[in-house]
């Protein structure tokens, strides 16, 4: 036996000969273990950013052989699905979750079951400031139609202003498989930063008095009302646009789950086992997609490291400025029409980030009036939005899908 030739062939094998061919891959472990310090030490959605930058690093170190995105490309509807089984890696099997939008529609599920619909009920004017901070979406899809995106991938980047990491994931899944890495990672990145992107735009728009403004407490809503409403929801919107129906209808299901009173142990097991065990195939396989080099059919890398993920990044970052700007103005117009009687702050709630947008609009309203309680207030449009991001979703997946 040749010893030397043993090591030789070791060496030939191992990753390292790998890492030396593209230095995309060595950029992007070190990325992963940026996002990964994010997760731990700042505490940035580490429930999701743990997940994703460790899925990062494992489908960027070569030879791994867990993920071949080159196996998924071309049009989703003509996949060799059996060729993938056969062939791919493990994580190429837990991402037909995500090609298919079963993950995304599960993570609806446990966000019905965890949210109180009733401060959106209580106040249904709220609505439209939901609807109102989805502005952002059709902004964005605009600005990156200009910057030469085509229609399907600017629809994609456009949702990335609802603030709703499985509704952007359910839909580039489907029109834009190709960024689904930076478009998630910008999704879920902004997400976290919401307490810094919010605020100066809401100082900026209102002022002093309206901010200080108190709203009064809202009329409690029946319980008979909290059941009939995630089933009355359900039929009127998939009726208009039944190509949401997988996310409005799993939301619903685990919000009716909640409310009904019958299943608690149902309730329970989506709220918390069913919503962490998906949250860490999603997780790891989307950020598994964000691979540093993958050659496209002309020899060009289509990866995770092109310009089309910088225009991303502030495509994404520009939606959520006007998503947020569009539900304090019309806040403001509510304020006008009520005499008074509305915080404008609560409209920049509207984007479907839960809890946190909610929370930044009481943290901004007790800044300028420690009586101030607008939580639960701005509860209404936070639900609201999620709601109006996953119809925003329908409605591209119509025009475009």
């Amino acid at each position: 036996m040749n010893i030397g030739q043993v090591l030789s062939d070791l060496w030939g094998q191992s990753g390292f000969v790998g890492l030396t061919n593209h230095w995309e891959n060595v950029v992007m472990i070190f990325i992963a273990c940026v996002l990964l310090y994010l997760a731990i030490v700042k505490k940035f959605e580490p429930l999701l950013l743990v997940g994703i930058a460790f899925g990062m690093l494992l489908s960027n170190l070569p030879s791994s052989e867990m993920m071949h995105m080159e196996l998924f490309q071309g049009d989703p509807k003509t996949l060799d699905y059996m060729n993938i089984l056969h062939h791919g890696g493990l994580l190429d099997i837990l991402y037909f979750g995500v090609k298919l939008g079963i993950y995304p529609c599960l993570i609806f599920m446990g966000v019905g079951a965890m949210t109180d619909f009733g401060p959106m009920m209580a106040r249904p004017s709220s609505m439209i400031l939901g609807a109102a901070a989805q502005i952002g979406v059709y902004c964005a899809f605009i600005l990156a139609i200009l910057l030469g995106f085509f229609p399907n991938e600017a629809a994609s980047i456009g949702i990335i202003g609802g603030a709703d990491g499985p509704t952007a994931i359910f839909l580039t899944a489907k029109l834009a498989p190709h960024l689904l890495g930076p478009i998630a990672i910008a999704a879920y990145s902004y997400m976290a930063l919401i307490p810094l992107i919010q605020p100066p735009i809401m100082r900026a728009l209102t002022t002093e008095a309206e901010r200080k403004v108190v709203m009064t407490q809202d009329k409690p809503v029946s319980k008979t009302t909290k059941i009939i409403f995630p089933v009355a929801v359900t039929i009127f919107v998939v009726l208009v646009l039944p190509s949401v129906a997988p996310l409005i209808g799993c939301l619903m299901l685990g919000n009716l789950f909640r409310e009904c009173g019958v299943v608690d142990r149902l309730s329970d097991t989506t709220q918390n086992a069913l919503m962490n065990i998906v949250t860490i195939f999603l997780s790891v396989t989307v950020g598994a997609t964000s691979v540093g080099y993958l050659p496209g059919a002309n020899g060009e890398n289509i990866g995770f490291l092109s310009a089309s993920t910088v225009k991303i990044i502030i495509l994404g970052l520009l939606a959520f400025c006007f998503s947020t700007a569009g539900g304090v103005i019309f806040g403001k117009i509510m304020y006008r029409l009520s005499g008074g009687k509305v915080n404008p702050l609560i409209g920049s709630a509207g984007v479907s980030a839960v809890p946190m947008a909610a929370r930044v609009s009481q943290i901004e309203g007790a800044k300028a009036n420690p009586a101030n309680f607008l939580l639960m207030h701005a509860m209404g449009p936070n639900v609201a939005g999620v709601i109006g991001s996953a119809v925003a979703a329908g409605f591209l997946l119509a025009v475009f899908g």
